[in-house]
């Protein structure tokens, strides 16, 4: 049986092959008819398309690759889907990496990616990256970048973040209004820019409430849940009663080690996360926390990515909201 070509597509709709052929990778400045009347004659033809041979003629896959910490937090899950959703359309296809927090898996990735010839990488960085000069170095031949949630500055590209400033703002001022007086905090590292950002949100609603800044109740090192469980202990330790975390699954561990010492939540120790996980709503008591609308970022970053790839900007810096979801961790009626 002689083999469906490009050619053969072009003839049947009176059309030119390299139309059929940039229909057939999706490019949006070929009309969206005649995209979808490409798909439909080729899957008629039975036209099975050769990508190797694309891929040597293009120097470039039909495929972009993403980078997230932890592929199981339902925050990078739902940006995951959402990118993948808006590239699919595109006929992108999508590559998704892990970093369990570490430096050299990072890097690992860069350099997978980069050697398959993928479009663009959208990442957000590992906490065990201190600066994006590997980034720079894995980006190179034409890859675009779209960096989100975890970024750094003076990389090329675009960036999507959180309102990190403004959301610990708010969570913190949630919890002097709830009638707690000494509010500590867990972060992570101060050198990502997002961690940073919490915490200098948190400094500054303490400062408007008039409470002074206490550093030996903010604890740097609250990323993970066995952490917090640490940390929650030397915060009640300390005299803490609430504990704003820029994460929910260190907020979830002081929870549980409250819960194992009898301390009562809300009554005697607020507890407040970021990224409105899963659990968060059906742990008990359920748990304040930060929604930080991760489809949205993964949306916006797609999008951007798409949008550097077309040529259509040289880089671009978005931002999308948060919005504080109060629930029974943080129920206390004004002490």
């Amino acid at each position: 049986m002689t083999k469906v070509t490009i050619i053969d597509i072009a003839r049947a709709l009176g059309i030119t092959p390299s139309t059929v052929s940039r229909a057939l990778a999706g490019n949006p400045y070929v009309k969206e008819s005649t995209r979808e009347a490409v798909k439909q004659k080729a899957k008629e033809l039975g036209y099975e398309r050769n990508v190797i041979a694309s891929n040597l003629r293009s120097g470039r896959t039909h495929a972009v690759g993403i980078i997230v910490p932890r592929i199981h937090r339902s925050f990078f899950s739902s940006i995951i889907s959402a990118a993948e959703e808006v590239l699919d359309k595109a006929g992108y296809s999508l590559i998704i990496c892990q970093t369990r927090e570490n430096l050299q898996d990072e890097i690992r990735a860069l350099n997978t990616l980069s050697g398959i010839r993928v479009g663009g990488i959208m990442l957000s960085h590992a906490i065990g990256s201190k600066s994006g000069k590997h980034i720079q170095e894995a980006i190179h031949g034409g890859i675009k970048l779209v960096q989100f949630d975890r970024v750094f500055e003076g990389l090329p590209g675009s960036t999507v973040t959180n309102d990190d400033f403004n959301g610990a703002y708010s969570a913190t001022k949630h919890l002097i209004k709830r009638g707690y007086k000494r509010i500590g905090a867990f972060t992570g590292p101060l050198s990502t820019k997002m961690f940073l950002n919490r915490y200098e949100g948190y400094k500054k609603a303490l400062e408007d409430a008039g409470i002074p800044l206490d550093e030996t109740i903010v604890f740097k090192d609250s990323i993970i849940r066995e952490n917090g469980y640490l940390n929650g202990a030397k915060a009640l330790e300390k005299g803490c009663d609430a504990i704003y975390s820029s994460g929910d699954y260190s907020a979830l561990g002081a929870l549980e080690f409250a819960k194992d010492q009898g301390v009562r939540v809300p009554e005697d120790f607020g507890i407040l996360g970021t990224a409105n996980e899963d659990f968060t709503s059906l742990i008990s008591p359920s748990m304040t926390s930060i929604e930080q609308n991760p489809r949205e970022i993964g949306t916006k970053a797609a999008q951007a990515l798409l949008r550097l790839m077309y040529g259509e900007t040289a880089g671009e810096h978005l931002t999308v909201e948060t919005t504080l979801i109060p629930r029974e961790s943080t129920d206390r009626k004004n002490g």
